[in-house]
């Protein structure tokens, strides 16, 4: 039976849980969500697709739609252009090929970096408590950066990052076209993540343009980008969705929580992304 939202519905298409980089559990966020009234979300778990299903029946069971979808760390011309991905089989093979490929390469990285701050001597006697969410294992070399914080190696992330980056991390992302490609052929929409993001944080995110954007839209077949997030000021916001109408691409609305103690889900309206929802098969109730 077609989903049907009300278009005041709250929604939030951009979470993360411990499947990725979250600080909570998919249990735990379902549970937020559903003390909170939220109508319909999208966990976007970086580069993993497998756990849709058993996030989409919690859901269910606290009723609240589930729309498929997934972050998939990806570049453009060298550049971070993550995607925010929505509405596909997350069965099918060509998804699940690139994502796992992709996490493949960054848990190797994560070994490497972990490997060589051994060998200079230090020592992560609590990883296994620390990252007890992922069964004490490394997914990503921001955990080693995580590990030297907690055991005091570091007093801050730019400083764990520094850290890692001299002991061999590099950044494993695919190429835009190639996912954007298998997401189209596993049913599903591509949009970029954060476009605004890098105009705060230019040493860690690109930040899109219009102009950026145009040159992207010439190469690669986008379907949209991310217009409402919590650091795009209004004014972003305003181009972003002019931009967006005028180029007849989608938009979508996303908090990006990772959990407590920071930054938890947000209230969009699903009338901000009629578009993208009518795409994927759901249907805006005026």
């Amino acid at each position: 039976m077609p989903i049907t939202l009300a278009s005041d519905a709250p929604i939030d298409l951009h979470m993360h849980t411990t499947y990725s980089d979250g600080r909570w559990s998919a249990e735990a966020l379902l549970d937020h969500l559903a003390s909170e009234h939220f109508s319909l979300v999208a966990v976007t778990d970086h580069d993993y697709v497998q756990s849709i299903p058993l996030i989409q029946d919690l859901g269910h069971a606290r009723q609240i739609q589930v729309l498929a979808g997934v972050e998939i760390s990806a570049q453009w011309q060298g550049m971070m252009a993550d995607l925010l991905c929505y509405g596909f089989d997350p069965h099918n093979e060509h998804i699940l090929a690139v994502t796992e490929r992709v996490r493949l390469g960054q848990k190797a990285n994560a070994e490497e970096v972990h490997a060589e701050l051994i060998r200079r001597g230090y020592r992560f006697p609590n990883q296994q408590e620390l990252l007890k969410a992922r069964n004490g294992e490394l997914r990503v070399a921001g955990d080693c950066a995580y590990l030297l914080i907690k055991h005091g190696y570091v007093s801050d992330r730019a400083a764990g990052l520094q850290l890692i980056i001299d002991a061999g991390y590099r950044r494993f992302k695919v190429e835009m076209a190639e996912a954007v490609e298998a997401v189209h052929r596993s049913g599903g929409v591509v949009l970029i993540a954060h476009p605004g993001r890098g105009l705060t944080q230019p040493a860690d995110f690109t930040y899109y343009s219009t102009d950026r954007l145009d040159q992207v839209r010439a190469e690669v077949p986008i379907d949209g980008i991310e217009t409402y997030y919590p650091t795009h000021a209004p004014e972003l916001v305003a181009t972003y969705v002019a931009y967006a109408q005028q180029h007849d691409l989608l938009v979508s609305a996303g908090s990006d929580s990772h959990g407590p103690p920071g930054r938890l889900p947000m209230k969009y309206s699903a009338s901000q992304c009629q578009a993208l929802f009518e795409r994927v098969g759901i249907r805006i109730d005026h």
